[in-house]
């Protein structure tokens, strides 16, 4: 060679261009193959379009992997199908039998077979809710409730209703309650009405003689036929008059033969009423109160105390003028209609909380008391229901025990073998309590802001 090796200066097509700032991260056999703008542009979308999608299907590939991995629920599907008279608006189980509550009264079938055995309709009422328990020998207990709030205590045995009593039936109208609420005990021994007035709510518990009528439906087995039951293929002929005035409609009833059942009426053991607000002491001095006091043994209603109504009226005063602002504003949306107050209740079997005494007998699976509270009260009351019968049943008892909560209590629940009892407060805590060993197992606080309007054991 005449000339050294050179490197030959750069020429101008070898620049790279604004536009292609990839280029030299590309194939250099698919150059001349490049697409021209616009179309690398729509490439670019397409391919980013198609990614995103694939995206999602592998996503939705492992959901769906992992839905298959989970435990799935069993599809029941109906075995059977049977036609009821009217419109069905409950049903309960008991036993071997199914109580359907209808339109026009009740009815009864069996549950392996489906067939109606008995329909009761003396009283031509609409049935709401029904509870039933099974008392052994083939005989159930019934509560019904109608459209009026009326509870209707029936007794099933040999295929054939039989009306023991109206609870709350009243011969004042005016004065007619109406119920909320009822819950029958495991076995059937006591049964628990919630009761709402005009103005007022109050509980009613009733011990259910259920030894009694079984020794008196077997003495008398015939006395249930033909009174309260009829048969849907014979014809029943009633001997209520139809009235036009809402008067006779509802007393017309009380002509139907309960007397000739020769059942034992159930007992009236307790009627709570709602707590009474803590208002100014009424005492002179401290002695006064500690002898309202039994033994200091528990805590009480908070009523014994020496605060004075000046004290509270000074404090509430003081309060009003630091929370002024947020007091109008709560003001503003609170309307000033009195709020009947509802319980909730459950029935507790014998337990360390509630101690009897030596000389009553306590059977492991009868209940030996209640717990109550009510909305808006941080208490939670225990009262026991083994207590000397009355005459007059005392209209305001005095709980047994107990249980103050740091905020009002929105909600309960007892567990199936009624040993837990959770109670959940307004300010979202809820607390499991050992009713036999009498201890909190967990405190559990939920996020603030949040209100808890049911709970239950799985």
């Amino acid at each position: 060679r005449k000339h050294p090796l050179e490197i030959p200066p750069p020429s101008e097509k070898d620049w790279l261009k604004e536009d292609e700032e990839d280029f030299f991260l590309q194939d250099p056999d698919r150059m001349r193959d490049a697409l021209p703008q616009p179309f690398r542009m729509i490439n670019k979308l397409v391919m980013l379009v198609f990614e995103n999608a694939m995206e999602i299907i592998e996503r939705r590939e492992m959901l769906r992997e992992a839905e298959k991995l989970k435990v799935q629920p069993t599809k029941c599907l109906p075995t059977a199908e049977f036609q009821v008279p009217g419109r069905a608006n409950c049903l309960t189980v008991s036993g071997k039998y199914i109580f359907v509550g209808l339109s026009m009264g009740l009815a009864a079938f069996k549950v392996f077979d489906c067939k109606e055995v008995c329909a009761w309709d003396a009283a031509k009422r609409e049935i709401c809710a029904i509870h039933a328990s099974d008392l052994g020998n083939e005989c159930h207990v019934l509560f019904a409730v109608d459209e009026m709030g009326l509870v209707w205590l029936l007794c099933f045995q040999k295929e054939s209703f039989l009306l023991v009593k109206i609870l709350n039936e009243m011969e004042d109208i005016s004065k007619q309650s109406r119920c909320v609420e009822v819950v029958l005990s495991p076995g059937g021994d006591y049964a628990g009405v919630l009761l709402q007035g005009n103005t007022k709510a109050w509980l009613e518990i009733y011990q259910l003689p259920k030894d009694s009528w079984l020794k008196e439906m077997e003495k008398n087995p015939g006395a249930a036929a033909g009174l309260a039951c009829r048969e849907r293929r014979s014809s029943w002929t009633s001997v209520v008059q139809n009235s036009s005035t809402s008067h006779g409609a509802i007393f017309s009833y009380t002509l139907l033969p309960t007397a000739d059942a020769k059942l034992s009426l159930p007992v009236l053991l307790l009627k709570v009423k709602p707590p009474k607000p803590v208002t100014g002491s009424s005492f002179k001095n401290p002695l006064d109160a500690l002898k309202k006091v039994d033994d200091a043994s528990m805590l009480g209603l908070g009523y014994n105390h020496l605060i004075k109504d000046s004290q509270w009226e000074q404090q509430e005063a003081i309060f009003h003028s630091t929370y002024r602002e947020y007091l109008q504003a709560e003001s503003e949306g609170e309307s000033k209609e009195e709020i009947l107050r509802h319980a909730t209740f459950h029935f507790l079997l014998p337990g360390r909380i509630l101690q009897v005494g030596p000389e009553m007998k306590v059977q492991p699976d009868i209940p030996t008391g209640i717990s109550v509270h009510w909305s808006e009260c941080h208490n939670l009351c225990f009262y026991l229901l083994n207590r000397p019968l009355r005459d007059k049943v005392d209209s305001d008892p005095k709980p047994d025990v107990v249980w103050p909560c740091a905020a009002p209590i929105a909600c309960s629940a007892v567990s199936s073998c009624s040993r837990y009892l959770a109670l959940a407060c307004e300010d979202a805590t809820i607390t499991i309590w050992d009713k036999h060993l009498g201890y909190p197992l967990s405190v559990t606080a939920i996020l603030e802001e949040r209100l808890i309007h049911s709970i239950h054991f799985l």
